[in-house]
């Protein structure tokens, strides 16, 4: 080959790669961010990466909206919610719902069947009874305690497939859907931001969080901070990181009573409430789970917050792709992990 031929043939080559290297580059994707908004009672942020601005735009667009969509439908603050309307006339008739909020109550009766009830989306009248004694700043009595655990049981909620409807077998139910709803929501904005041509994203509801694809900031995985829960300070990500977690696609949830809780006679009481107990969750002060969906590690996180750390755990290692992340109440704050949390734990800053 003459030395006229070689240039030609390293110009093309150089051509492809500088094409590919354009193409490729991690400087042609283009970031987002939403910022915080307050949504479903705490702050939501989306961040989308896309290939332009206008497609990362119209993707935190996207994923906005199917979060308030939730919102609107499970919310048992807004009196027009589909929840709210089955609260209300739940024991009088079957309530026809969209099948969004079907689709979530059932997957909620999966998640009591799978804990034995450590989940359970009818502790809404436990929670209400709760949270009026914090107003009173009086505990509950044991009439009142027993009275509200008669109206709560997965066990007497009537869900029908063919009418896409909800039911109540006992007056006085209410269903809380705090322990999911946020969860759902996540994964369905990812969806609409993966519709709308994403290349990466992330979600990001009051803690529960979900990424996928090429992650912001051009970095090798995207990046979740576990708050130190003996440190802990109130407002958005306040207080010290205990831990950094590093997931590519995946979602993370974490539940704890170290900023929710109940005050009642100076005592603090978790705001998870064990149905069997009728009574605020005890022994663990974080719950963090890493699952494929934010349902999943909403729901997981909820439950092993009842269960304990050994029994929480026992389950976890039997899910598949789920793992684990514990943190015993204080005074102690002793770390526990699944066999195979090690993986996601970030060590190098």
């Amino acid at each position: 080959m003459n030395k006229q031929n070689t240039r030609i043939t390293i110009g093309i080559i150089v051509g492809v790669c500088l094409i590919a290297a354009l193409y490729f580059w991690p400087k042609a994707r283009v970031e987002a961010d939403s910022g915080h908004q307050l949504v479903m009672g705490t702050f939501a942020r989306v961040v989308a990466v896309a290939a332009d601005s206008s497609t990362a735009k119209k993707c935190i667009e996207a994923a906005l909206v199917e979060i308030e969509k939730v919102d609107e439908l499970m919310s048992d603050y807004k009196s027009d919610s589909e929840i709210s309307e089955v609260n209300r006339d739940g024991f009088e008739r079957a309530v026809r719902v969209s099948r969004s909020t079907y689709e979530v109550l059932q997957r909620s009766v999966e998640f009591s069947k799978l804990t034995g009830g450590a989940f359970d989306v009818t502790v809404g009248p436990l929670v209400d009874l709760w949270r009026s004694a914090a107003e009173a700043n009086s505990v509950p009595s044991d009439n009142e305690l027993a009275a509200a655990r008669s109206r709560v049981g997965y066990e007497k909620l009537i869900l029908d497939a063919n009418e896409m409807s909800v039911r109540f077998a006992v007056e006085g139910m209410r269903i809380d859907l705090g322990g999911i709803a946020k969860g759902y929501a996540v994964d369905k904005a990812i969806e609409a931001m993966q519709r709308s041509g994403a290349a990466g994203g992330m979600v990001d509801i009051g803690g529960d969080i979900r990424c996928f694809g090429v992650p912001a900031g051009r970095k090798d995985s995207w990046l979740v901070g576990l708050q130190d829960p003996s440190k802990a300070v109130e407002g958005i990500g306040g207080g010290e990181l205990l831990l950094k977690l590093k997931l590519v696609n995946g979602a993370v949830a974490t539940s704890g009573d170290y900023q929710q809780f109940i005050l009642v006679e100076g005592k603090r009481h978790s705001h998870i409430i064990d149905r069997k107990t009728a009574a605020g969750a005890q022994g663990l002060s974080s719950v963090t789970i890493i699952a494929n969906s934010a349902t999943d590690a909403d729901a997981l996180a909820t439950a092993v917050s009842v269960m304990g750390a050994e029994k929480g755990l026992a389950l976890i290692e039997t899910i598949p792709d789920t793992e684990a992340i514990l943190i015993s109440s204080q005074p102690k704050y002793k770390l526990i992990k699944t066999t195979g949390a090690e993986k996601y734990i970030k060590h190098s800053n």
